[in-house]
């Protein structure tokens, strides 16, 4: 058995969207992290990815928590909050109670915890002035109700002035392109003690991304409105893409 048995438990932000690989498949920071720890220690780690997108940060922990701590892992990140925030009326202390919930759960298992909070979109988005307002909100109270918990892996994106610019976003403005993803690797892999590429940090920026004006409006943000009055989720019906252990080998020189 691997010494390094790592899970992410999230939504899209965990599951990769955005860092599309050319087969269809999306990849992700928590899959750049599990082959960067692999290669970082020289050993196989095992890795497991029950995040689903479109998920609210209840239904992240009712739903994947509780499956990720029965594969016994001894590593398991955690992000939630950013769907609810963007919702009206959402409710800060509710998705506070959600991050002391998997602390708890954590602790009692005897798992070390990593905790994100999710880059910062609000830029290049509609309302941009309001999600901005409400991510700093939630990151302050996040932010603030662990700071007396010194046994915690912090990796927080929100802050980045640099990520949160728009040549590390893909076409929906949503969600973070390979750049992006690639950055916040390099953040948890920093805070895990290794050093990652330096690269990670800022790789050679893409092509501008994504359609303007009308046809953002149509392709984007159309559907995501009838999601919304029609009560369902980007991530109805699907599974985790690895939603049983994995082993990740070290890269071959």
């Amino acid at each position: 058995m691997a010494s390094v048995r790592f899970v992410a438990i999230g939504d899209s932000f965990t599951e990769g969207v955005g860092d599309d690989l050319p087969d269809g498949r999306v990849r992700g920071w928590a899959d750049i992290v599990a082959q960067g720890w692999a290669d970082g220690s020289a050993e196989p780690i095992e890795y497991a990815n029950l995040a689903i997108r479109g998920r609210l940060v209840w239904p992240i922990v009712e739903q994947q928590l509780e499956p990720a701590l029965a594969l016994k892992p001894t590593h398991l990140s955690f992000n939630g909050g950013g769907n609810d925030m963007l919702r009206p009326r959402t409710s800060i202390s509710r998705i506070v109670d959600a991050f002391d919930t998997v602390i708890r759960r954590c602790d009692e298992e005897g798992v070390q915890l990593i905790l994100l909070s999710g880059a910062n979109p609000s830029g290049q988005l509609p309302l941009s002035r309001v999600i901005q307002r409400r991510g700093d909100v939630l990151s302050a109270a996040v932010t603030q109700h662990i700071a007396d918990k010194p046994g915690i892996v912090r990796a927080l994106n929100w802050p980045d002035r640099e990520l949160s610019s728009a040549p590390y976003w893909s076409e929906d403005r949503l969600h973070m392109n390979s750049r992006g993803h690639h950055r916040v690797a390099a953040r948890v892999l920093t805070a895990l003690g290794m050093e990652p590429p330096a690269a990670w940090w800022s790789l050679a920026a893409l092509p501008p991304a994504g359609t303007r004006g009308v046809a953002y409006y149509r392709e984007h943000v159309g559907p995501w409105m009838r999601r919304r009055l029609t009560g369902t989720s980007s991530g109805d019906g699907r599974s985790p893409k690895y939603g049983e252990w994995s082993t990740i080998d070290p890269s071959t020189p």
